[in-house]
């Protein structure tokens, strides 16, 4: 673990984050990401951009996306409705020796290391937490730890954003947060080539068939307003796979297509709700198949 010294006091850092995520939908967004994290000059400073949209249209891949083009370190940090301030700058811990050790966050990390920084879900975080981070928002671009009694500067190639979602769990960030969470780029559902293209991305072991049925399944339910996802549609092929391999390989080629409509269906129901697999249509009749 890296280890380095910030007025007298020794900070440990956290690693990024290396995760397979590839960002498949618009590119104008990435560029939209990236443009808000541009500097133009000596007296310019980088926006700190919210990403905002329903839950599983893909926010976070979008931002791990944008920060690992720079060739930078990426830093994910969730954030909950119980995230202190020292949380995000820096905790105590004592090490196997009885003293107290200073473990910097995966934010303090990215501004140490000139990474990015990605405060996931970020309105479900409390304004004290928040308030904490302003002066790293502004142009001042440092933090306080109170706990380590310094003052941290961020590296020039620093940058940061948050994602949020627009559900009512969350809380209401007050102006002065929210003039420095700038610009606000909007996520909304992605057209049907787009979603097809996840789809294939995040499922490449599954048959084309499988997937025109899932892309429908929510084309239907964007039209309707529900709030289903493209996550939401990953997860019930996954399932319907799952379930269609599980003992039955000896299906014939139209029974297989049956199975897994069915299947797929089954899986709407129980990973949304009873409604959800209507939007599949009646492709089949609901019926057993036998285990």
């Amino acid at each position: 673990m890296e280890k380095i010294q910030i007025d007298g006091v020794d900070l440990h850092l956290s690693q990024p984050d290396a995760l397979p995520m590839s960002w498949v939908g618009q590119p104008e967004l990435v560029t939209q990401v990236l443009a808000a994290w541009l500097v133009l000059g000596e007296n310019d400073f980088p926006l700190n951009p919210r990403l905002v949209g329903k839950p599983g249209v893909g926010k976070t891949t979008l931002a791990y996306h944008a920060g690992k083009s720079l060739g930078r370190p990426v830093y994910l940090f969730q954030a909950t409705m119980d995230t202190r301030p020292e949380d995000l700058i820096v905790t105590p811990v004592i090490s196997e020796q009885g003293k107290i050790k200073y473990m910097a966050s995966s934010v303090v990390s990215a501004m140490i290391r000139g990474g990015i920084a990605i405060i996931d879900e970020g309105n479900r975080m409390s304004e004290k937490s928040w308030a904490s981070l302003a002066p790293l928002l502004d142009s001042r671009r440092y933090v306080e730890s109170v706990v380590a009694g310094i003052k941290i500067p961020a590296h020039p190639e620093f940058r940061f954003c948050t994602t949020m979602n627009d559900d009512a769990s969350t809380f209401e960030l007050p102006e002065y947060i929210h003039s420095r969470l700038q610009p606000r780029i909007f996520i909304d559902f992605p057209e049907r080539d787009e979603e097809l293209e996840i789809l294939r991305e995040n499922l490449p072991f599954a048959d084309e068939e499988i997937l025109e049925y899932v892309v429908e399944f929510l084309q239907a339910a964007h039209e309707a307003d529900e709030r289903y996802s493209p996550r939401d549609g990953i997860n019930i092929a996954r399932y319907a796979l799952k379930r269609l391999r599980d003992g039955h390989e000896g299906l014939s080629d139209a029974e297989k297509e049956e199975a897994a409509i069915f299947f797929l269906k089954e899986a709407a129901s129980m990973i949304l709700d009873r409604t959800a697999s209507d939007y599949f249509g009646e492709m089949v009749d609901d019926r057993q198949f036998e285990e």
